[in-house]
Parts: C-alpha cells; sequence; structure tokens
C-alpha cells in the first residue's frame, strides 16, 4: 500500500516556517513537494546552528521535499513554474499578496493552466484588506492578532511565548485548507483557492478569548500562570525550586488533589465546592493551595498526583524532554544520514497511523540538489539545462563536503 498522499504533486514558495511547514506536513504524508527556492535560498537556511555550511534548523522544516532552484525575476524561470504547475496538485506560497501576480505566478494566471490546481496562499494578514501588503513575521503576528495582551503577568510587559505560535498555527490551518481542497478536487473535479493569514489563525487559536469578548464587551487582560476559567490551574513552585503544572477541571480532581496536598480538611469549604466557586474564590484558595505545594519536593508531588489521577507534570527542559521514558518508548526522536551533516538526530512526525504513516524518506534537501532531476522530467534536454544553470535561472548542488561534527 502506499501513503496517504502518495501521488499528490506540492509547489511549495515559501520561506522560514508558516510554508514550509505546511509542505513538510504534505510530505511526511506521502506527498512529492517540490521546494522552489531562490539562488541564495530559503533564508532559513541561514539560520544557526550551522554545521559544515548546513542550518540544522532549516533540516527540521525541510524533510521529505525536493530542491528547486529558480530565479523568478527570469522569465524562463517563470516559465519553468507555469510548466511545473500543469503537472502538480497543489501549490503552497507564502509571499507578499501580489508579488507573485506581477511575475505571472498568481492564482489566476495559474489555474489558467492547471484549472485543477489547489492555490494555497499564507500571508501575514491575509490576501484582501488595506493591511494586505502589510509586513508580518511571526513576533509582530502574535502582537497584531491580541495574543500577546493576555500572555504574562498582569501589569508587566507581555511575554512573548517560547515557541513560534502564529507560524506553526498558520501552517496547521494551511496544510487543513489544502487537504480539504484535495478532498473537494477528488470529488468534484475542482481546484480552490485558499487564503489563509497567519493574524486570523492566532485569532482562532484564542477562541476562548474572543468569545468573552465579543458576549461580554469586556477585554481580556492576561493572567500569568491561572487559567481563565478554572482553578486551580496553573503552575506551583515546589520545595526544591523546580514548578509543576497542575490542573483539575472537575471536583471530583479537585478533592483528590487537595487530599493529595493534605488539604482534605477544606473540601466542605462552600468556597471550593463548586467548579464556579473556586474561580470566584481563587485568591484565598490558592492561600492555602500554595504554601502546601511549596512544601513538597517536585518528583515526590509529580508521584503522588498521578497516582490520584489528577493532572500533572514537572516543568521539562528539552533534555529531560527527550530522555523521558515515555518519549523514547514513542520513538519520537529518529537518527537519520544527511549527504553533509552525517548521521543526526531529528523528531518524527507526531502523527502515528497504523501502516503507511508518515516517516523520514529523504533528509532536507541541499539547495538546489534536485535542480536537475525535476527539470529532466519536465521535458529539459542536458543542453537546456546547461545554459539555465549558466544564465543563473537555476543552479545544481555544490557537491558534498567532509562531513564534521563540531559547529562552524
Amino acid at each position: 500500500m502506499a501513503k496517504p498522499l502518495a501521488g499528490i504533486r506540492v509547489i511549495e514558495l515559501a520561506n522560514f516556517i508558516a510554508g514550509p511547514l505546511c509542505g513538510t506536513l504534505l510530505a511526511d504524508m506521502g506527498a512529492d513537494v517540490v521546494k522552489i527556492e531562490p539562488p541564495q535560498g530559503d533564508m532559513a537556511r541561514a539560520t544557526p546552528p550551522i554545521r559544515n555550511g548546513e542550518s540544522v534548523s532549516f533540516t527540521a522544516l525541510n524533510r521529505n521535499k525536493r530542491s528547486l532552484v529558480l530565479d523568478l525575476k527570469s522569465p524562463a524561470a517563470q516559465e519553468v513554474m507555469r510548466k511545473l504547475a500543469v503537472e502538480s496538485d497543489v501549490f503552497v506560497e507564502a509571499n507578499r499578496p501580489g508579488a507573485l501576480d506581477k511575475m505571472g505566478l498568481g492564482a489566476a494566471h495559474l489555474k489558467a493552466v492547471n484549472p485543477k490546481l489547489i492555490y494555497t496562499s499564507v500571508s501575514g494578514f491575509g490576501q484582501t484588506g488595506p493591511d494586505r501588503r502589510r509586513a508580518g513575521v511571526n513576533l509582530i503576528i502574535e502582537a497584531f492578532s491580541g495574543v500577546l495582551s493576555v500572555t504574562g503577568a498582569p501589569g508587566e510587559m507581555p511575554m512573548r511565548p517560547g515557541v513560534q505560535t502564529a507560524d506553526v498555527f498558520g501552517a496547521l490551518f494551511a496544510a487543513y485548507a489544502t487537504l480539504a481542497s484535495l478532498v473537494g478536487a477528488a470529488r468534484n473535479g475542482e481546484g480552490r483557492i485558499a487564503d489563509v493569514s497567519l493574524v486570523e489563525a492566532s485569532i482562532a487559536a484564542a477562541a476562548w478569548e474572543a468569545a468573552e469578548y465579543l458576549e461580554t464587551g469586556k477585554v481580556p487582560q492576561p493572567m500569568g500562570n491561572r487559567h481563565r476559567l478554572t482553578a486551580p490551574y496553573q503552575l506551583f513552585e515546589t520545595s526544591d525550586k523546580r514548578y509543576v503544572a497542575i490542573g483539575m477541571p472537575n471536583n471530583m480532581l479537585f478533592q483528590k488533589f487537595m487530599q493529595a496536598i493534605g488539604l482534605g480538611d477544606h473540601l466542605a469549604d462552600p468556597r471550593f465546592v463548586t467548579y464556579a466557586n473556586r474561580k470566584a474564590n481563587e485568591d484565598p484558595l490558592l492561600a492555602l493551595v500554595e504554601p502546601a505545594v511549596r512544601k513538597m519536593n517536585s518528583g515526590e508531588l509529580e508521584a503522588a498526583l498521578m497516582e490520584a489521577g489528577v493532572p500533572c507534570a514537572r516543568v521539562n527542559n528539552f533534555q529531560e524532554v527527550f530522555d523521558h521514558p515515555q518519549i523514547v518508548a514513542r520513538g519520537v526522536v529518529k537518527e537519520i544520514e544527511h549527504p553533509r551533516l552525517g548521521k543526526m538526530q531529528v523528531t518524527r512526525n507526531p502523527v502515528l497511523l497504523d501502516h503507511d504513516g508518515p516517516d523520514i524518506a529523504r533528509p532536507a534537501p541541499m539547495l538546489g540538489e534536485h535542480s536537475e532531476e525535476i527539470l529532466r522530467d519536465l521535458g529539459y534536454a542536458p543542453a537546456e539545462i546547461r545554459e539555465l544553470v549558466s544564465s543563473g535561472v537555476t543552479r545544481l548542488a555544490a557537491a558534498p563536503q567532509s562531513k564534521v561534527t563540531a559547529a562552524e
């Protein structure tokens, strides 16, 4: 049997995270993703850590793809793109709205040569509206969308999330739009144009905050480590100066929690009997809970709460995550062979299927690694390919250098 997206060809024209991660999710499921890069490469190729001339960060977001270099300022390169579009099912792009139209590579242009093409555009603010061409990278999207306004401690400068939330949300929604469009195309034979805004993806992810404002008119505020709807549900400091996340979204779990930390005598307190009462009386509740937790060791606390069935987790650093027996047992980390980096450890796709699921069939491509192969498949003769290379329209990958292990 074959992977779910085997036989689907995707053109990816994107930099950094949102578009490339969308492409990787499709590639992991078996799609042939052709990554179009300018002569200098995806900008993520310059991001650290760099080893043996290759960005390890880039490899994390671009596995299972083929790299075709095209200088799209050239009419000859634009013609290659149109030929490739005829042979493809999906076009994923993350450029400034309107930029590709000027090159004759906009949605209308490519669907004119392939009406069944699915054209997914990812941009900061969307393809329409007064700010459609406004520049927007991850942090700017988090700020504009309201996400940063509810992140951090009350009265303090907002704290940016430790991971790239806006880009990842955008990638997930772009993959969702593309897959839904593929299903539609299979059923009725027509492609679709998808417009995915990173701002709107972040707003969608802030479902509770948006619902609160739209219903009450009250502007949601940052709450530090507290939860917007329930209590206690936050981080607690322990005697060994570690932090444990604890949350109990129902009465039964609250009762088990209080008994586990030696506060069972307070379960009859009317302030803490119901879900709503606990949230309304969060401050006096925490005045009891926090000192009790602070007397306990993080490992002992986590073990006691796990035995009681109370949701909890010590705040792990990434070494602790990757060394954890659960992560080891699930095979989250895989070892692959890269042409320049040699053996390297990477994380697998988080989805497991019963058969023919996502895997790492090939490492992230070197710049231009597949240019000749793809052009040849499009019908370009060897002499034509040499001319495209000599004129700067495309480039081929440099020969692999000797592998080193130390950072340059």
